[in-house]
Parts: structure tokens; sequence; C-alpha cells
């Protein structure tokens, strides 16, 4: 079975796997379907299709990928696990001896890279209804108001795309955006966005910058606006990468933006420089924490188009673990191999839902050298959206970080803080509301290593308690046998 190429797509096969809701009584999108979903999150339950909304005329879709299977199957993998492993295989190419034979491995795997190269098509589902002008409205869709302080209803799950002024090159980014009235937003995009970048160019050559919001399309292109993917690759890309094959893009009805043709509703617009920013927030996040008013740019709405028949895709973040915690999930598992094109001595890493993605990263390293967990420490700080990691812990190879219980008894145990806890500065997320200033904190990196003698540790260092395999077996059998142990050890 391949990727689902829509969210209708992937609700219908949701459904067929029994992981999926749907809702027929009447809800109300201002608080109460927050009220109903997050305990259904926090439960591990079903993704939920609303079907009727008041004062809305489509059906909602929340919690589509609230766990680790169904993110798989939003991106064709039976486990979250296997993405780096197919992206490792990509990026494999130094195999044989000699410039031929290493032009003659190199082809097949360029042939896959050009495979996931975007298709421009002219007819698209996305497009089957097209509103300009006082026709073109906020109104129709179920935006939630999430939060009890929420300033107002919030788009929370939109794919923003923007284009550079001068090379064109396009950026699909996941901005959350505040419904201000029918026909503008807050524009929420931190400074170190590739929409905000492009906001910038276009701020120095004195041009409006066109803007398009899609929302729906295939899951892996839900999935690619918020993955940190590294700047001299298109989104479009990964989406086509995850897909298995070309993502279908088609050119917006109001601008030269391509947008996925199999999207549910495409918002068209844009964002003027020259403008004054509006205040944006406060919003329920991620963090469990309201996020604090802050000025942003203003999204101005020229076009709505949009299937026929639509649904309306939305999440809403909050204390962990939420939905958004699976989708961080997949970027983690993804990025595996290419952190370890940098960092080989790497074996695994975690960001646990309790750190909120940027608060705590565990990681489990090959030891090779005294002082190698500094070493690892400060280069991650240096990787990309790693930079705002708060507290990193460095642990041995063979401890599992898939499981913060594990790695923290780890790291505790082994850990003198005055000696073992490094402090560094850097810049912070947006959202760190303990950050002594906007944009910049200090870090904390922790060697919960087993220390050597030539880290200064004379002393000797005790063995883990385990039991001998073979009795450890045998007694689980026993166990099995008297109905005191299920049949998982």
């Amino acid at each position: 079975m391949s990727a689902p190429e829509s969210i209708g797509e992937f609700i219908a096969a949701l459904e067929r796997q029994g992981q999926l809701r749907r809702i027929s009584e009447p809800v109300d999108p201002h608080l109460e379907v927050t009220a109903l979903a997050e305990p259904v999150m926090k439960a591990g339950g079903p993704a939920l299709l609303f079907e009727r909304v008041q004062g809305a005329d489509c059906p909602l879709a929340i919690n589509l990928f609230g766990s680790r299977e169904r993110m798989g199957l939003a991106l064709n993998v039976d486990d979250l696990d296997q993405l780096g492993g197919r992206l490792k295989s990509l990026m494999e190419m130094d195999l044989p001896d000699g410039l031929w034979g290493k032009i003659r491995t190199a082809l097949p795997k360029l042939k896959d890279l050009a495979a996931f190269a975007p298709k421009k098509v002219k007819d698209a589902p996305c497009q089957e209804v097209v509103l300009t002008g006082e026709q073109a409205s906020l109104e129709m869709l179920p935006v939630l108001t999430c939060w009890p302080q929420d300033a107002g209803p919030f788009i929370t799950l939109p794919q923003v795309i923007t284009a550079h002024p001068e090379t064109g090159k396009q950026n699909f980014g996941m901005y959350r955006m505040q419904v201000y009235d029918p026909r503008t937003t807050g524009m929420h995009w931190h400074r170190h966005k590739g929409g905000a970048a492009h906001y910038r160019a276009a701020q120095e050559k004195g041009q409006r910058l066109p803007v398009a919001v899609a929302l729906g399309g295939p899951p892996a292109a839900v999935y690619a606006a918020c993955a940190p993917f590294p700047e001299h690759l298109e989104e479009t890309m990964l989406m086509g990468f995850l897909l298995g094959k070309p993502v279908k893009l088609v050119k917006a009805v109001t601008s030269d933006l391509m947008v996925p043709a199999e999207a549910e509703v495409v918002l068209e617009g844009y964002v003027d420089p020259a403008e004054p920013w509006r205040r944006e927030g406060p919003f329920g996040d991620h963090t469990g924490f309201y996020s604090l008013a802050d000025d942003y740019p203003v999204f101005h709405l020229t076009a709505v188009t949009h299937r026929k028949k639509f649904i309306y895709p939305t999440t809403i973040v909050g204390r962990p673990p939420m939905e958004d915690f699976y989708l961080g999930l997949a970027t983690e598992r993804l990025f595996l191999p290419l952190l370890q094109s940098v960092l080989p001595e790497v074996r695994d890493y975690h960001m646990p839902a309790e750190g909120v993605f940027h608060n705590l990263v565990f990681v489990a390293i090959d030891k090779q050298y005294p002082g190698h967990a500094y070493k690892v420490m400060n280069a991650l700080w240096g990787q990309g959206q790693m930079m705002f990691a708060k507290v990193i812990v460095v642990v041995d190879a063979e401890v599992n970080v898939q499981d913060p219980v594990e790695a923290w008894w780890e790291a505790l145990n082994h850990i003198d803080p005055q000696r073992d806890v490094l402090f560094s500065r850097g810049p912070a997320d947006a959202l760190d509301h303990a950050a002594q200033l906007p944009w910049l904190h200090s870090k904390m990196g922790i060697d919960g290593t087993r220390k050597w003698p030539e880290e200064g540790f004379d002393r000797p260092w005790p063995e883990r308690i385990v039991m001998t395999p073979e009795i450890q077996a045998a007694a689980n059998a026993k166990l099995r046998k008297w109905g005191l142990l299920g049949g998982g050890r």
C-alpha cells in the first residue's frame, strides 16, 4: 500500500483499521472541540472526525497523527524507525573503488532522488471551487478557539508557502495563524524560520510577499511543513521521498506559488512588509503554557480555493503528550542518519514528550576518548534547530534513550554535578518563557557516561545489576505457567 495522497484517503485508511471515530453530534469550535479532543489524545485514543461543527458546512478532523501507528500509516512505513533506514540508503554513495565505480553506484540513487521532484499539474482537486474578492472569507472554516485565554481562533495545522523574491525557491512552514477578521490573520513565523527569511528579503526589495496556506493534502506534506529540513533543500523533495513518488503541485490562482494539488483548502494572499505588525496571542502552546502576546506580520486573504466537499484538518497543542509529539517523533527517527553523518559516534537520541522538543534531548554515544560527551554536546548545539536544545544528557551506547526512565536512571547515577555539568549560552526558542532574554538563554549539558581514569576518576566503576540470562529465562517460564507474568518477556 502506498502513502495516502490526501486527507480523505488518510481518513478512509484510518477508518478501515479502526483508528478513527466519527462524531455526528453537533460540536462548538469555541473551546468544546479542545475539551473533547484533549482527553482522547492523552489516552492514546483514535483520530476524530466531527461531522457537524457549529457555524461550518464542513467536517473537522483532529488527532489524525496522534499515535506511532497513524504516523507510520501517513508516511507509509510499518515502524517510524524505517524512515531513517530509507534515508540512510540514499546517503551511502561511496562504495566501490575508482571513479567509474562511484558513478555507477551513484546513478541509481540520483535517479531515485530525481523521482522525488514535484510534479506540476494544471487541474487540481483543491481548485474545484474558486472564491475571490468579497466571496473569499475565513468564516467558512471551523477555526478553533482552543483554550480559555487564547486571543481568538487560530489556524493550527497550516502549510504556509512562500518563495524567495529573488531565487523563487519555495518554503513550506507550519506557523499558527490567529484569525483577526474574515480576511486577515496573524503570521506567527519566528525569525529563525524560512518564511521569516523570505519576508526579510521582500522587505529589502520593498515589495509584498505572496503567501499561500494549504490545509490538508498528502499527510506527508502536512508533516514536511513542520520538519526541520535543511535550508538548501526544498520540502517538496521530502514530501516526494516520504510519498515514494512526486507530490503534485498546481499554480495558485492569484500568485505564482505552487501549492499541493490534493489539499482540501488553499488560502491565497500576501504579507506586506511595509505594514505595521499587529499584536498576536496569547495562545495555549505545546509547552503547556500560554505563549505571550507579541507583534507579528499580518496575512491578507485574496482568494480561497477548495474541494467541492472538503474537510478541515486541525490540531490542538497543550501540556504533553499531545498529537504534535508524534509529528516530532517522526522527525527524530527520520533525521537520525543525518545526525550520524556528522556525528558517527551517536547511536541514538530521543526528545521525550515532557521536554516539548527543545527542552530535553537524551543522546547515546559510543564513547571513545576523555571529554567525548562534551564534544557531542557542543556539536549538537551547532546543528540546525538543535541549537534550541535547553538540556542535553549524554549517556553510553548501551543505554536505551527511548526509555526516559532508564536514561535518567543511568545519567543520575553516573554524575557528580560539579564535575559533569556544562553550561553554555545560545539561541532560545521563541516559546521559552523562562529564557533570560527573548531569543537568548543558557544551556546545560550533562555528561552521564561512565567516567574514565583519563577524566580524573580513579575509583572502581560498578557494574549494572543483571540476572544471569539462563536463570532468568527459566524463571520467566515458571512465572508464565503460574500466571504471574505476561507473554511479553
